[in-house]
């Protein structure tokens, strides 16, 4: 197998493939080689609908082969080590590669084992996430057999990929147990490592109703750090009016959690990492998506600093963004393309209804559509549940959208 190439691309997951995808549209014949391990790609923003039983999860999964662009090469590896200064990346099999462009996008890292034996209880004791593929079915499972009891969601403190996803399920679970007839039997807790319930305040209106609605208990900054499946308690960290931070316990009859994330740990301890980023992500400019020290390195998607939300939107509008300062690299030329932080999270409040919250880095609505998108409304979940994952595999990955 060649071992050099013009661009090389770490992560063959959305960004990756699409970005890959627009380069050889843009540029036929460009030398590009894509290193990912996995043979499985999956479509996992539908995992909330298969917690809800609307979804099938096999329907999420496909092979990476097939999407891989034609022109490119697949390195069926795993990075272990960077070498920005050599311009070479060494992979896990010991094979190294070089490049005159890198671009960095492997995703985010689930940090299970941060959350006190979570790994344990998972997917059993009524303990489960929609972070899983092998276990968000079984969210379902404890959704639709719930008779009553208290429910707790929970959500981290760090950045993660989907930030509405901890409680969307806990909207649809609410809607379900309504129609049920027995949601006054259920007490709703939502402990979250955030502030408030939704960061742009147009949006965070329309769920603070549906919170009242629901009559969810919140608990905002509270970061849960230990789960015990089998006495059903979690505990978490909050601070006091005196600033003091405290541990609390809650009992649940089920629980769906949501663990801290983190770059991956071969991006932590590279030197592509951001060093005032105790999370390990690699420092770019935010607009240009450029590296903030190896001119030559790019970066997009999760496993970036920009602080934007981790969402497949935001994906979608910064791979042509790096795409045209990629070329423009290898023309010499400097990179004038700019990411403005544009991010979309698609928020069912109810099975039927959805909120499709568009906004950029100032926290500022950007709606596509001619109408009040901070109101639920049916053809928006039709958007997520059908048209959204036919784009993704028929147009986003292929570089046409």
């Amino acid at each position: 197998m060649n071992n050099q190439f013009e661009v090389l691309i770490v992560g063959g997951g959305n960004a990756g493939l699409s970005v890959a995808a627009q380069l050889l549209q843009n540029k036929s014949g460009l030398s590009i080689g894509i290193v990912e391990p996995s043979d499985k790609h999956y479509y996992q923003p539908a995992w909330t609908l298969v917690g809800a039983g609307e979804f099938d999860i096999a329907e999420t999964e496909k092979n990476e082969k097939d999407y891989i662009p034609a022109g490119s090469t697949w390195i069926k590896d795993a990075v272990a080590t960077f070498e920005p200064e050599q311009n070479q990346v060494t992979c896990k099999s010991g094979a190294k590669y070089t490049y005159k462009i890198l671009i960095v996008a492997p995703g985010i890292q689930i940090d299970w084992q941060k959350i006190k034996g979570l790994s344990d209880t998972l997917g059993k004791n009524e303990v489960s996430s929609n972070y899983s593929f092998d276990i968000a079915p079984y969210t379902w499972e404890l959704i639709k057999n719930f008779n009553g009891g208290v429910a707790v969601f929970t959500n981290p403190s760090t950045a993660i990929k989907c930030g509405g996803a901890p409680h969307k399920i806990m909207y649809l679970a609410c809607d379900y147990w309504r129609k049920k007839g027995i949601l006054d039997q259920c007490e709703v807790h939502y402990v979250s490592g955030a502030g408030v319930i939704f960061g742009v305040k147009e949006y965070a209106q329309t769920l603070e109703k549906v919170v009242a609605d629901n009559h969810i208990h919140t608990h905002f900054g509270a970061n849960t750090v230990a789960i015990d499946g089998k006495s059903k308690t979690i505990l978490y960290e909050q601070k006091n009016a005196d600033g003091d931070i405290v541990q609390k316990s809650l009992n649940f009859d089920i629980c769906h959690t949501v663990p801290p994330q983190s770059a991956p740990d071969f991006i932590k301890k590279s030197p592509l990492a951001d060093p005032n980023n105790a999370l390990g992500y690699v420092e770019i400019n935010k607009n240009t998506m450029q590296h903030s020290r190896y001119s030559n390195v790019f970066a997009l998607g999760d496993c970036t600093n920009a602080p934007c939300s981790k969402t497949g939107a935001a994906i979608r509008k910064q791979a042509p963004v790096v795409v045209e300062n990629v070329l423009k690299v290898l023309a010499q030329q400097t990179p004038t393309a700019e990411y403005t932080g544009y991010s979309a999270c698609p928020i069912p409040t109810k099975y039927g209804k959805l909120m499709l919250a568009e906004f950029d880095y100032s926290n500022t609505p950007k709606m596509t559509f001619p109408f009040d998108q901070a109101k639920p409304r049916w053809t928006m979940w039709l958007l997520k549940k059908y048209i959204l994952p036919w784009l993704y595999w028929n147009r986003i990955l292929t570089g046409k959208a």
